[in-house]
Parts: C-alpha cells; sequence; structure tokens
C-alpha cells in the first residue's frame, strides 16, 4: 500500500469509526444527561464522576482499561468472542474506545441545553393534558436541539483525534485498527515522514472544519423554526 493510500485508508476508517462512536453514544448520552439535570437520586454525585472520569484518566489507561475488560483472554472478551463479537485489535475496539472517550463531552453539552429549559414550559404542556413522551418530543426536544448537536459535534471531534485509548486497546494495525491520529504517530516515526504527517494533519483538519460547520448550519436552521413556531 502506497504512503497515499494508507493516509486514505486511515481517514476512512477514522471516519467510520467516529460515526458509529458518536451513533451509538446519543441516546445513552442524552438519557444520563436527563438524569444528571433533573434527576434527584442517590448517587448522582457518583454517576456525574464516573461519566467524567475519561476526562482526567490518561487515556493509555483507559485502554488498558479496555483491553483488561475485553481482551481475548478476558472471561468478557471470551464472551463476546464465543458470539461473534470481536473488540480487541479490532475496528469495532476502536469504536468503544472513540465512544468513550467523548461520551463526557457529548452529555456535559446535552445536560448544560436541559438544565437551560425552563421546566415551567413543559409543566405548561402537562397540565393541557399532553403525555410526557409527547412534551419531551414537541417542547423539550426542538429547545435542547442545539445543545445535541453541539454534543455530536464534540463527540465526533474526540472520536477523529482519539489517539492514546485506541492505540492501547486496539493496536496500530494498517488497514484495520489504524486510525488517523495513529497513522500520523507512525509517519513521523520513519525519517522523511513529515510530510506524509502534514498531509494526513490537513485531512483531519479538513473533516474537523467540516463538521463544525455542518453544526452551525443545521443550529441555526434549528433555531429558525423554533423562532418560528
Amino acid at each position: 500500500m502506497t504512503a497515499d493510500a494508507a493516509a486514505w485508508e486511515a481517514l476512512r476508517l477514522s471516519i467510520w469509526v467516529s460515526v458509529w462512536a458518536t451513533v451509538l453514544a446519543v441516546p445513552l448520552a442524552l438519557w444520563v444527561a436527563w438524569l444528571l439535570a433533573r434527576g434527584r437520586f442517590r448517587g448522582k454525585a457518583m454517576l456525574s464522576a464516573l461519566v467524567h472520569l475519561p476526562l482526567v484518566l490518561p487515556p493509555v489507561v483507559t485502554g488498558y482499561l479496555l483491553l483488561m475488560a475485553f481482551g481475548r483472554t478476558a472471561p468478557l472478551g471470551r464472551s463476546l468472542d464465543a458470539v461473534g463479537v470481536t473488540l480487541a485489535f479490532h475496528w469495532t475496539g476502536a469504536v468503544l474506545a472513540a465512544l468513550i472517550m467523548g461520551f463526557p463531552l457529548m452529555v456535559r453539552a446535552m445536560r448544560l441545553a436541559i438544565e437551560a429549559v425552563d421546566p415551567k414550559l413543559e409543566e405548561a404542556a402537562a397540565t393541557l393534558g399532553a403525555p410526557r413522551w409527547s412534551v419531551f418530543g414537541r417542547v423539550t426536544l426542538p429547545l435542547i436541539a442545539p445543545g445535541i448537536l453541539a454534543g455530536l459535534v464534540m463527540g465526533f471531534a474526540k472520536a477523529m483525534g482519539e489517539f492514546g485509548a485506541t492505540i492501547t486497546f486496539v493496536a496500530n494495525i494498517p488497514g484495520q485498527t489504524q486510525t488517523l491520529p495513529s497513522a500520523i504517530w507512525t509517519a513521523l516515526q520513519i525519517p522523511g515522514g513529515e510530510g506524509q504527517a502534514i498531509t494526513m494533519v490537513l485531512m483531519a483538519s479538513a473533516v474537523a472544519i467540516g463538521a463544525v460547520l455542518l453544526s452551525e448550519v443545521l443550529a441555526r436552521r434549528v433555531a429558525a423554526r423554533i423562532a418560528g413556531t
């Protein structure tokens, strides 16, 4: 595989992993954000601490913990292997690592958006006879949509840039687990590889800028729709 082909393959895998990690994280992130914003229960502080733990732990530690839990010699890893689910040293493991590292940022953005919604608006809708799911879908969800979009972008960006946990958990196998950050790191270890590294840095920057611009466009459309209703 040529250097250019390897760079494009790493970009393709990074986008693939990041999209899967972001999409899979959204429902759980929204639910956890709702619990932290509106819930009143014992252990709320502990839940918040666990959610934000990947932000303060070294990424290599997170990757090692994933390897200990889901490695092929670990009980859980063997159980998943038996049903055809492989995580360690596989692109699906890169999805899990990216999901875990980006999850706190997604929850944070969504939680702030939920906390900014006046509960009286939801209460007013409920007093008119609207069921809880209808209140959430027709009142709360449109108001927190910009926060959800912000969470999506931050989760995607974190997944695109994830390196430490990914390389520890799934290694750096070209064409299989080598994401763009891993490919950049590999290029910098080779004499004369700076040019290829710069090319991949520009690729990553273009994707990141595109994601931010897309989120801005979507956020403005959502805001205009809310203002018009």
